[in-house]
């Protein structure tokens, strides 16, 4: 599933960035035909159904795309998708395709969890400081646990920073206890 996936993000990627199209839109206009094919068992199975002519399963996406503004591009994708019986895959494809164009366009998430809630400088200070350590543009999702004490965790990708209070009484402890 995962190379279906991959492939198939990798192409609209490109699809994407060739013709400078807005990244965000498409994956949002991807997210809501998938959103859909979650609530509708019937559109399910009319799109999976192998003994339903290509041409009709086109023409349902064609009333969806006319009736919810989506563009073109994503259109003639998804027609793709149906024609290959790969709309099982969307929702892993858009989740690769996120992934994907974030590699292409520099950006980076980071999970940042702090003991106590940050101010807007401070925010832009830490996103500031992972920009520089990564290299790319930063997008930061923010939590708060009062269990850290103090100071944050940030987590970028499998790596995790450990700032926090707690972190340090328990790398003091392991010392001591070693």
């Amino acid at each position: 599933m995962a190379s279906v996936a991959s492939t198939y993000a990798r192409a609209f990627a490109d699809v994407v960035l060739d013709d400078r199209l807005n990244a965000d839109r498409s994956v949002a206009e991807l997210r809501a035909i998938a959103g859909l094919l979650d609530e509708s068992k019937a559109l399910r199975r009319i799109w999976e159904n192998p003994a339903v002519p290509a041409d009709q399963k086109r023409g349902l996406l064609d009333v969806i795309v006319q009736r919810d503004g989506i563009s073109h591009h994503v259109r003639n994708f998804v027609a793709v998708l149906i024609d290959h019986r790969r709309t099982h895959f969307l929702g892993p494809i858009i989740s690769q395709l996120e992934k994907e164009l974030d590699a292409r366009l520099g950006f980076a998430d980071a999970e940042i969890t702090s003991a106590h809630p940050m101010g807007d400088s401070e925010k832009r200070e830490f996103e500031s400081q992972i920009g520089r350590l990564t290299g790319k543009k930063v997008r930061a999702h923010y939590a708060q646990d009062a269990s850290l004490l103090g100071g944050a965790i940030v987590r970028l990708g499998s790596t995790i920073y450990d700032g926090s209070v707690r972190g340090q009484l328990e790398r003091i402890k392991e010392a001591i206890s070693s």
